[in-house]
């Protein structure tokens, strides 16, 4: 169970990129339960809702009642750690009428948020059921000494908890000794990415990675979309190819016979194309299905 593939989320209910119809059954039998189905599949699955809003214990539980004994989840982090502009722009929304200092004073991050988020997620951890934490960053924060001092702070803060991180600009890379001095300090993973390439884009070699686990993500090469769309999810209507894969199954085998855990998930979700390619990959890197 050193080898955990899955995909980003497992419900994508609405759009054209919808999962109903060709992962799930349309219509759905009495009482459907999409996780349930989804974890008979896969061993493991990448967890996105927590990074829209604050998890709850009750929430984590449910999720342990319905699915196997063995299945892990990975867990993103509430976007308040990572993404302040994109959290403002939540609660913005929201409560238009608010100030600029309230929304200042709301977004600056607490312990009482800290508290929260781990309360959140303590029954994966705790029921043995949690795979990795995921702090996943936006192209805009580059490595300033700013950003160090907060990434040291927020590895610090999570430190146990199997931090995998996400960075996307290419200063990081840029600075890899010190960007890998950091995160190893703190037991963390550098997760490799795969996605489209720009100017400003993080640049990393597909081997196993910074830290004790190796963390992957794919979120496709919709290049075209990427920046331009009509809808959000149009960004992820990609489906790699054997031969793209290959490279990345590659180094879930490398990883392995390095002793490290694997976790690799799929993120290209448009109409179940993660779910295709993630047993590809699987197949490729010598994986069975649960």
């Amino acid at each position: 169970m050193d080898l955990r593939i899955g995909t980003s989320g497992w419900s994508y209910p609405k759009g054209r990129g919808t999962w109903n119809g060709v992962f799930y059954p349309s219509p759905r039998p009495r009482g459907f339960d999409e996780l349930a189905f989804y974890a008979e599949r896969f061993n493991t699955v990448e967890v996105n809702s927590t990074f829209y809003g604050m998890p709850k214990p009750e929430t984590a539980r449910r999720w342990i009642e319905r699915t196997p004994a063995t299945f892990e989840f990975s867990v993103k982090l509430f976007q308040k750690f990572t993404h302040p502009t994109m959290f403002r722009d939540a609660v913005r929304a929201q409560t238009p009428e608010a100030g600029a200092a309230w929304l200042d004073d709301l977004a600056a991050i607490t312990q009482g948020d800290v508290d929260l988020f781990k309360a959140g997620i303590d029954p994966l951890w705790s029921g043995g059921r949690a795979g990795a934490l995921l702090a996943q960053f936006p192209p805009s924060f580059t490595a300033t000494p700013g950003a160090l001092e907060y990434l040291a702070w927020l590895l610090q803060t999570f430190e146990g908890y199997g931090v995998a991180v996400e960075l996307r600009h290419k200063s990081w890379s840029d600075r890899f000794d010190e960007t890998a001095a950091l995160l190893g300090a703190h037991g963390a993973a550098w997760v490799q990415i795969d996605e489209p390439k720009f100017r400003f884009s993080i640049r990393q070699d597909q081997l196993p990675g910074v830290g004790p686990f190796c963390y992957t993500r794919l979120h496709g090469r919709n290049a075209a979309q990427w920046w331009r769309h009509d809808a959000a999810e149009d960004r992820y209507n990609y489906c790699y190819s054997e031969e793209e894969l290959r490279p990345f199954a590659d180094t879930a085998r490398m990883a392995r016979a390095l002793g490290k855990k694997v976790y690799l998930y799929m993120n290209n979700h448009f109409a179940a194309q993660a779910v295709v390619n993630a047993g590809m990959v699987r197949t490729l890197a010598g994986g069975l299905a649960p």
